[in-house]
């Protein structure tokens, strides 16, 4: 990993080519990237659902950090069924942390890691959705880490958080991993468009559809507020 630079950590494609003296290390970024930003604080700003867009770009390329299987198929499913793991493990770790810490997290100041806005609102998410707010959450930015916590805040009955859990993880680690192996082949076969080209564009359209509308949803709450 050489000449590093502070905006590599919202840049997907830093965590997937990760390395370390010539050792791939990418797919042990990517899990650890999906298991923080769904059980810890820190992974609010991390790449989430363009970073799954992109692993399903690069499925071979992360599959083969752990082995070599010359099934394409079976490489896209094993690193769905792997990063689907990873967000299980990290909601679990948040539903948790949720429910031994919730009067703290509460009275607990505002920091660069910690905003007290985001977890009242996702308290509002969770409280109009139910269940449903989990599998909601996954394909939501911010909701994404902070939905298991409030879960553990408001005690809810672990057999139904965990049902939502695991349907919720793999539906998100499927739909987003797969649509970008095949869409990426897709176009690269019938219309001679390699998405790896327009990577910086991905992003940024997979930013637009993910992050406005939860902006503009809470900033419309806001002013009601007022």
């Amino acid at each position: 990993m050489n000449d590093f630079d502070w905006k590599n950590l919202i840049d997907p494609l830093f965590y997937i080519h990760f390395d370390v003296n010539g050792i791939k290390l990418g797919i042990y970024i990517v899990l650890f990237i999906v298991f923080a930003e769904t059980g810890l604080f820190a992974g609010f700003f991390l790449p989430g659902d363009s970073l799954l867009f992109l692993a399903g770009i690069y499925s071979r390329e992360l599959i083969e950090n752990i082995l070599v299987i010359n099934n394409d198929f079976l490489n896209v499913v094993l690193l769905s069924t792997l990063v689907a793991l990873s967000g299980i493990l990290g909601n679990v770790v948040g539903y948790w942390f949720g429910s031994k810490s919730g009067y703290y997290l509460y009275n607990k100041e505002d920091s660069f890691w910690f905003k007290k806005k985001y977890l009242v609102q996702s308290k509002d998410f969770f409280e109009k959705y139910g269940g449903k707010a989990i599998i909601f959450a996954r394909f939501l930015p911010i909701l994404r880490t902070f939905a298991p916590i409030v879960a553990g805040i408001v005690s809810m009955d672990k057999k139904k958080f965990m049902f939502y859990n695991i349907l919720s993880s793999f539906i998100w680690s499927f739909t987003l991993i797969f649509a970008g192996h095949y869409l990426y082949g897709f176009l690269l076969e019938n219309y001679k468009i390699d998405l790896k080209e327009h990577i910086e564009l991905i992003v940024l359209i997979l930013v637009g559809i993910t992050v406005l509308p939860v902006i503009y949803k809470f900033s419309k709450k806001a002013k009601v507020q007022e």
